[in-house]
């Protein structure tokens, strides 16, 4: 039986139909002993037809036909049967060259407005309290109640720490940040030549160590029983009450992302990654789903590694159906670790679509799609169910991008010079969400060097708290410091203002003293 080949059109300059009944009849039947195709009016994607006879002219038309579509878009896979289904490697999905049985995408209303939800509105009066929904009254006094108990513990001149004097050190944390002095020694800080004088004017330096070697986040004696085998025992209470105020202040927008967060860590810890693609290789890895307008982080899950001798079998599937629990009608953008034709169904039968990377490996994309002999370069290769469309891009000699989308569900290719698909410029538009997040967030780290994991987590919760509260902040006063570029910084500033002012009026008249020439000496920049 010959082998029948046929090439995808994904550029404008497509073969047109004439205007009699014979012409139409003759473009859209062509045949010849190896090769036949169709096309018609609203799908240029040509496919083989076995119902017409070989003849001379047919022959003629059909090597015409098949010169220009090679000049547009190259050569195709091997196609199989005239007409036939492309079958997935598993055997059990059925995939078409052409989208006419492909059902029309139409998305659900989302039912929200996104943005700051009713109940942050009402709450954000001032900047600070912007900051305040996120790091609660609630999560200071855990704080102050377990470092009380260490340091009471640990310490035989211990002084408790209130309430005021927490978030102070908090506020040295995030001012150390600000200045970019992460890899900077504090002692440095607080130095009287080469320091700042903010640092010495909030507190001690000796009182600054203090806290920063015996601030905890539960009682290990008192530890519940069946938090005994629980990894992350030591900073779960903190952070189950912080990770629930996420989803509650803020509504994404349609597109959210799906992505991992690498927290740098390289002491000891029982479920360290190692990463080699991320800034920083060696860490805490967390899952988490942001906005894609505005990066928000909506909701985080810490990756504790495996929870028995098995290795979890679709981790990729469970972690985003978890995080995109309660939404209805978006698109989750994620990349090859996570996609597989499953989670497309799943998430389609919850009223949210997919847009992803997909591995070549996967059983459930038919050979075709992976096939790169006679491929010309830019090509596009597509494949389609009911509600899924898969498209092999081939951007360069030897090398082929996979995607798999329930949004995109025709063969759209753009006209740019490198003829990528619609869906892979929508992908490349929204995959970035996370990714950025680490970025804004890494500018001004608050992170400190540290051999405690909970540590590290808890200045990457501090990152996350002072950036998302500033998307809150913004969204509520659009017009806040308009003509400033830096308004992140400014933010950061005064937000640091609040919190280190009020103790040093609070506790000391030098340090009020020491403030107010720290001040005046402009060490905060308009």
């Amino acid at each position: 039986m010959a082998r029948r080949s046929y090439s995808l059109l994904q550029a404008p300059d497509y073969v047109r139909h004439s205007e009699s009944e014979d012409d139409e009849e003759s473009a859209a039947s062509v045949s010849s002993e190896n090769d036949s195709i169709t096309t018609n009016d609203e799908d240029y994607h040509p496919v083989p037809d076995s119902s017409s006879s070989a003849s001379e002219n047919d022959t003629k038309t059909a090597v015409e036909v098949e010169r220009l579509m090679e000049e547009t878009v190259g050569e195709a896979a091997d196609a199989g049967a005239p007409g036939a289904e492309w079958m997935s490697r598993s055997g059990n999905i059925e995939w078409f060259p052409t989208a006419e049985e492909t059902m029309r995408y139409n998305p659900v209303p989302t039912g929200i407005t996104p943005g700051p939800t009713l109940y942050a509105v009402t709450r954000i009066s001032t900047l600070r309290s912007a900051f305040d929904l996120f790091v609660t009254e609630e999560i200071i006094q855990l704080l102050c109640t377990y470092t009380n108990l260490h340091g009471r513990r640990k310490c035989e001149n211990w002084r408790d720490v209130d309430d005021v004097e927490m978030r102070a050190y908090i506020g040295t944390l995030i001012l150390a940040g600000v200045y970019r002095s992460r890899h900077e020694a504090s002692r440095g800080l607080w130095a009287d030549k080469t320091g700042r004088a903010i640092f010495r004017a909030t507190m001690p330096h000796y009182r600054y160590a203090q806290i920063s070697a015996n601030i905890r986040f539960d009682d290990k004696l008192a530890r519940p029983r069946c938090f005994r085998n629980d990894k992350l025992a030591a900073f779960r209470d903190l952070w189950e009450k912080w990770v629930a105020r996420l989803p509650l202040l803020f509504n994404p927008g349609v597109d959210v992302c799906v992505d991992e967060q690498m927290v740098g860590f390289k002491g000891r810890c029982g479920f360290r990654q190692y990463m080699p693609k991320k800034p920083a290789k060696y860490g805490i890895k967390i899952w988490v789903i942001c906005d894609v307008a505005t990066s928000y982080a909506w909701k985080m899950e810490i990756y504790t590694g495996k929870s028995g001798s098995s290795r979890e079998v679709n981790q990729g599937m469970r972690v985003v159906l978890q995080l995109t629990e309660g939404l209805k009608g978006h698109t989750v953008t994620c990349d090859n670790f996570f996609t597989s034709f499953s989670l497309a169904e799943e998430l389609l039968r919850r009223k949210v679509a997919l847009v992803g990377t997909i591995r070549g490996n996967k059983p459930e994309l038919p050979p075709q799609l992976v096939q790169l002999r006679q491929r010309k370069i830019l090509s596009s290769l597509f494949a389609f169910t009911k509600t899924t469309m898969t498209v092999s891009y081939m951007p360069k000699q030897g090398k082929n991008v996979l995607l798999l989308s329930t949004k995109h569900r025709e063969p759209a290719v753009s006209d740019g010079e490198k003829k990528k698909p619609a869906a892979i410029l929508d992908y490349n538009k929204c995959k970035g969400g996370v990714d950025n997040l680490d970025k804004v967030v890494g500018t001004y780290s608050c992170r400190r060097k540290t051999s405690r994991w909970p540590l590290a987590l808890f200045y990457n919760l501090l990152d996350i708290s002072a950036y998302n509260g500033f998307v809150l902040w913004k969204a509520v006063n659009p017009e806040w410091e308009s003509a400033k570029t830096h308004k992140r910084r400014v933010f950061l500033e005064e937000l640091v203002h609040v919190y280190t002012h009020t103790h040093t009026h609070t506790h000391t008249e030098r340090g009020c003293i020491l403030y107010k020439q720290a001040i005046k000496g402009r060490f905060w920049h308009d």
